[in-house]
């Protein structure tokens, strides 16, 4: 039996038009706005004088209301932490990628019941801060019996699993480079791909080269299974490059652009995904998000949280230090975080709110979304809905 809930009382309503371009730095808020959720979905939306009759109504009390964040980078299954490693960066260590052998130690050592709790706790903490969409990635294994289990509790509990082998060279083949990238696109590979819904590689330095990704990327494409890459974070290489030749659904950190970088990712449909938690918590230099969108590239935000270089679940933190650090303006920011993550995930039905769309949305406790930077690390999230269901 169908159940309709009318939300209704709400101050400000973004909606995200999918097709709107001209006003995506300043979204009009949606004033006098009711909606109908029904199954899961968004069945009716339009001024509140004119909703259909429901079974069930939910005023908000004149709150601003948003679609739910999607959290489209994060690596959430590993066990342990590696704060020591934080506050030796806070003193002057520059952040190299070799701490992730610290958590692959932790993670191997691990039973599946804690790292499965490990990920409930984050997505949890996700949602109440306002996320309804989360991609996790695997990386923290590197033998095929513990990335496959990292996929298999990733696709269990978050929405979209990234197979993601070719994190760092684990130690044990530290000498032997060439026969772990065939272990990854191989055997690994093989075991994984039933449960990965897209394959990355770190391209960096002090990760894997340009030959090595190549060879990680063609063994996917080989087996059907979609790409999206860690490109260009530590400094200029060919991650980005890349990312556009092979279709990418996305390109994330692009920290480090020169011209030819940005002027490529406008002219594809390779997601910008920028990260500036990790900028935030390495001392890194922010990207430049301005000169990805004025070039007309489409630029998502997500957390990317992970032990290492951003232990954050905060989207609201990310809007915020991309207004305040990468010159994106308040609504461009909203609109990276929910639509951008949305198409860096390949999903049409999620990050705007409108008929047909999935009922994932966020009640805050201000009158509108320009709150979530204007009080940064305040707790506005009111609460979260999923699929028309209440979730925080």
């Amino acid at each position: 039996m169908r159940h309709a809930l009318l939300v209704t009382g709400i101050g400000e309503l973004t909606v995200n038009d999918p097709q709107a371009v001209d006003d995506a730095s300043r979204p009009e808020p949606y004033a006098d706005a009711a909606f109908v959720v029904e199954d899961g979905r968004i069945a009716w939306l339009g001024h509140a004088f004119e909703a259909p009759a429901a079974d069930e109504r939910l005023d908000v009390a004149g709150r601003a209301v948003i679609p739910g964040f999607v959290d489209s980078h994060a690596h959430l299954v590993f066990a342990g932490d590696r704060a020591a490693e934080f506050s030796a960066r806070m003193t002057g260590t520059p952040y190299s990628a070799g701490g992730i052998r610290t958590t692959v130690a932790a993670t191997r050592a691990a039973d599946d019941e804690t790292l499965r709790g490990n990920v409930r706790r984050l997505i949890r903490e996700m949602a109440r801060q306002g996320t309804t969409t989360v991609e996790c990635k695997t990386g923290y294994g590197l033998t095929v019996e513990d990335e496959l289990r990292a996929l298999r509790i990733a696709k269990e509990e978050c929405d979209a699993a990234t197979f993601l082998g070719a994190h760092v060279v684990p130690a044990e083949y530290a000498e032997r480079r060439a026969e772990y990238v065939k272990l990854v696109r191989g055997p690994m590979l093989d075991a994984c791909a039933p449960y990965a819904d897209y394959v990355d590689v770190f391209c960096e330095r002090g990760a894997y080269d340009e030959a090595e990704t190549r060879l990680v990327l063609d063994a996917a494409k080989a087996r059907g299974i979609p790409v999206r890459l860690h490109a260009n974070q530590l400094g200029h290489g060919p991650g980005v490059r890349l990312a556009v030749e092979y279709g990418a659904a996305s390109a994330d950190h692009c920290t480090h652009l020169d011209a030819a970088d940005v002027e490529a990712l406008a002219g594809s449909p390779t997601v910008a995904t920028l990260l500036p938690g990790v900028e935030f918590s390495t001392r890194s230099p922010y990207p430049d998000a301005r000169a990805l969108l004025d070039a007309g590239a489409r630029v998502a935000l997500a957390t990317d949280c992970n032990p290492g270089s951003c232990y954050t679940s905060s989207m609201p933190l990310c809007l915020a230090l991309a207004v305040r650090e990468m010159r994106m303006s308040p609504g461009e920011a909203l609109r990276a975080a929910t639509l951008g993550g949305a198409a860096a995930l390949g999903r049409t039905d999620l990050g705007h709110l409108a008929t047909g769309a999935r009922a994932d949305f966020a009640v805050l406790d201000a009158p509108s979304f320009l709150h979530l930077m204007y009080r940064p690390g305040v707790p506005l999230v009111h609460s979260v809905w999923k699929n028309g269901t209440r979730i925080a």
